[in-house]
């Protein structure tokens, strides 16, 4: 390791940038976040510079840095090239800290990336080997912080004596995990600051009595590739102490769990072994009870064929908190894949969301409007419905020549993807191997090569009509 990581006290602290162009602007950006003392050196100051200056926010000289700036300050940024060693030389002279921009061989510091949640707030380096992987690497951090958690950070040490006080060693922790972990970000999107604070008044009481209370989220884990997992959903899965997952939740998104949380598959498996939903609502409710952080984890959206009302009304019932975190249904991330568009304008201005089963077998529907020329649907379930799906059809009126492309494992390595026509379908998705999880785009072909530039054309004659 050759740079060690510190954080050093800005406050009062003096600190130089010789420069007032973008390079400049850019670092200023962040050390404006400082309680630092700035002082800019430099001719042709960016617009920035100069309403930072106006503002009082930093002090500008029209002018190159002298030997005598250098006294008493705390670090040098020096964002040019020219003259950048004698000012290294003059700088270390005085025992000041400099960062040349874009030449570590001159550094005593480097800059590192940061995830600022102040007062939380979060460095990576590189030592300068590979400043895109830092990036990589704040982004990912970003993802896992919620917004919040500097506020909380600054409200929880108001209270912190008292809950040393109340709650010592192992209690402690565990009432600080629940408040970080969940509690308190709720607390402060539903009620602000105020409602912060009767939570960990609330905690404070509870670790006093020896109570626990659980919470549950309701969340959607996507149609499978983890990069389409939101950022809170993949905050409450790092938080979760129990994880009630779906069979189609994938390995991927899984691994994402902390490796201390209990993982329950509760899949339901046509014509086999399956939980029933009053035995998963059930199961639910007990590990709340319990006091446990739970995270019942659907695949796709929660409320999208997800049955999220039972499972909502099991936990209004039991007077548990809960909170829905929605994902993207597998429908809009196959059309992504597809590269079109749900709704066009001269084709169609409304889109079906359907299931090809329910609770009585194959699902039945408005079929004549299904039927009807530039009708468009997204279809759950349909791969053993789809020879009684295109029954229908064709007996109410539509086309054998209607698209239908099929998607099997939206978003996963194995995905496989069907174009074929009404007249075709069961006989193209035998070919073609579907027999998984897909999904039936009724109307909707993907567009490739002619196609794709005859749609181009209709837009842009539409645009041209407006």
């Amino acid at each position: 390791m050759r740079y060690y990581p510190i954080f050093l006290d800005t406050a009062a602290a003096r600190i130089l940038v010789s420069g007032a162009d973008e390079a400049a602007t850019a670092k200023l950006r962040l050390l404006l976040k400082t309680e630092g003392q700035i002082s800019v050196f430099g001719d042709h100051p960016t617009r920035e510079v100069l309403r930072w200056a106006e503002e009082g926010r930093l002090r500008h000289h029209s002018r190159p840095i002298e030997e005598s700036d250098l006294e008493g300050a705390a670090m040098l940024y020096v964002a040019h090239s020219d003259g950048a060693e004698r000012l290294v030389t003059l700088a270390r002279k005085h025992g000041v800290l400099v960062n040349v921009v874009d030449t570590p061989a001159l550094c005593d510091f480097i800059t590192p990336a940061m995830v600022d949640r102040d007062p939380v707030v979060v460095a990576i380096g590189t030592e300068g080997t590979a400043p895109m992987l830092a990036r990589q690497i704040k982004s990912s951090i970003e993802g896992l912080l919620h917004p919040s958690t500097g506020v909380l950070a600054r409200l929880a040490a108001k209270s912190r004596h008292k809950v040393e006080v109340v709650a010592p060693g192992s209690p402690r922790r565990a009432l600080w995990a629940r408040f970080f972990g969940g509690d308190g970000h709720r607390a402060l999107e539903q009620g602000g600051e105020a409602a912060v604070e009767r939570v960990i008044e609330q905690l404070v009481d509870e670790a006093g009595d020896g109570a626990s209370r659980g919470h549950v989220a309701l969340v959607g884990a996507g149609p499978g590739d983890p990069e389409l997992l939101t950022r809170k959903a993949q905050r409450l899965l790092g938080d979760a102490d129990v994880v009630i997952h779906d069979r189609l939740v994938s390995g991927e998104i899984l691994e994402l769990a902390r490796r201390e949380a209990r993982l329950v598959d509760v899949g339901k498996k046509a014509y086999g072994e399956s939980w029933k939903q009053p035995d998963i609502d059930a199961l639910i409710v007990a590990e709340a009870r319990g006091g446990h952080k739970v995270v019942r984890l659907k695949s796709g959206d929660p409320g999208i064929y997800g049955r999220l009302d039972e499972e909502v009304a099991a936990l209004r019932a039991a007077d548990i908190a809960f909170e829905v975190v929605p994902g993207i249904t597998a429908a809009m991330a196959g059309a992504a894949e597809l590269g079109v568009s749900l709704t066009r304008r001269g084709r169609n201005s409304s889109l079906r969301f359907l299931t090809g089963h329910d609770v009585d077998g194959f699902a039945e529907h408005d079929w004549a409007a299904l039927a009807s020329p530039g009708a468009t649907a997204a279809i759950y379930m349909g791969v053993r419905a789809a020879r009684f799906i295109q029954g229908r059809l064709l007996m109410h009126g539509a086309s054998p020549s209607t698209p239908v492309t099929v998607v099997e494992n939206v978003s996963r390595p194995e995905r496989v993807e069907v174009a074929t026509t009404l007249a075709e379908l069961p006989d193209a998705m035998a070919s073609g191997g579907i027999g998984g999880p897909a999904i039936l785009y009724l109307g909707i072909a993907p567009l490739t090569g002619v196609a794709a530039e005859t749609e181009n054309q209709e837009g842009l004659r539409h645009a041209q009509t407006r």
